[in-house]
């Protein structure tokens, strides 16, 4: 094996690592499609991983600013340093390169994830919808582009829906870590329609107020849940496979509309869980064509 083999392989098996260690529920849908596809797929989600992860690794918001311009410079072919030494990039390029990614939509997703970055408040839904319309949604429409299915409208439509039912979700599943950090996506609109605001958030406790405003965003999430799985009926074969995640999304979304949940209290589901929830999924109709 020569050394660029080698090399080509250690970029591959450091994107999986990375996702199955950050991002398993994406690493365990990756499973159940087709080898060539899970590659690219992977280098996708390796690449959100490092974008996402950036609030992580800093304490305060100019080295973050500077980690998401590397990324930004190197997708615009300026990057400081040789983007071939970092594995992630490597693998992300050669996506580029073959013409499967667009560079504008991965960097409006780096640039939704600079609000990471600062500790302002969620102001409305409309500032959420579009943030996630940039990211979570954006990988949706990606990752079908890297499974073959031609652009179009109708599966970016159910793209959106997909990555809208995905987020909202995940505000209110990492409701409890987000406020430790006085960080906060629940919209303060939303919070304000029912009373409540960031600091009861931040304060940790569940009360009736704070309840009524997870819930509405919740039955949001129910709502475009339920809109992307009637759209995935008519979506090509090729590509309902990378909308496996929706699975988890429907299992967490019923988590957490129970009447004795407790954002606040509750523990993420295992491993075994996730893999079981998509195990049965892959073999159904709805992702299978």
């Amino acid at each position: 094996m020569t050394d660029r083999a080698s090399d080509d392989r250690g970029a591959a098996a450091f994107c999986a690592d990375l996702v199955r260690t950050h991002d398993f529920a994406r690493y365990a849908a990756t499973i159940f499609v087709a080898a060539e596809v899970r590659r690219a797929l992977l280098a996708l989600y390796a690449f959100n991983v490092e974008v996402t992860r950036v609030r992580e690794q800093v304490t305060q918001a100019l080295p973050g600013e500077i980690r998401l311009q590397w990324w930004s410079d190197m997708l615009a072919g300026r990057a400081h340093g040789s983007a071939e030494a970092n594995p992630v990039a490597a693998e992300l390029m050669k996506l580029i390169q073959v013409g499967e990614l667009p560079v504008e939509t991965l960097s409006r997703l780096i640039d939704e994830h600079q609000f990471d970055l600062y500790n302002d408040p969620m102001p409305t839904m409309a500032a959420l919808e579009g943030y996630l319309n940039d990211t979570a949604s954006a990988l949706f429409a990606l990752a079908a582009r890297i499974a073959g299915g031609p652009p179009s409208p109708e599966v970016d439509h159910l793209a959106r829906h997909a990555g809208l039912a995905q987020g909202f979700v995940r505000v209110i599943a990492t409701l409890a870590y987000d406020a430790s950090r006085r960080q906060l996506f629940l919209p303060q609109q939303v919070l304000a329609q029912h009373g409540s605001d960031l600091e009861e958030v931040f304060a940790g406790k569940l009360t009736p107020r704070l309840r009524a405003a997870a819930d509405q965003l919740l039955a949001e999430a129910r709502r475009h849940l339920d809109t992307a799985y009637d759209l995935l009926a008519d979506a090509p074969r090729e590509v309902r496979r990378v909308f496996l995640p929706l699975a988890v999304v429907r299992r967490d979304l019923k988590r957490l509309c129970r009447a004795d949940h407790d954002p606040f209290a509750s523990q993420p589901p295992s491993r075994l869980s996730t893999l079981w929830t998509l195990w049965r999924a892959s073999r159904s109709r709805q992702f299978n064509g």
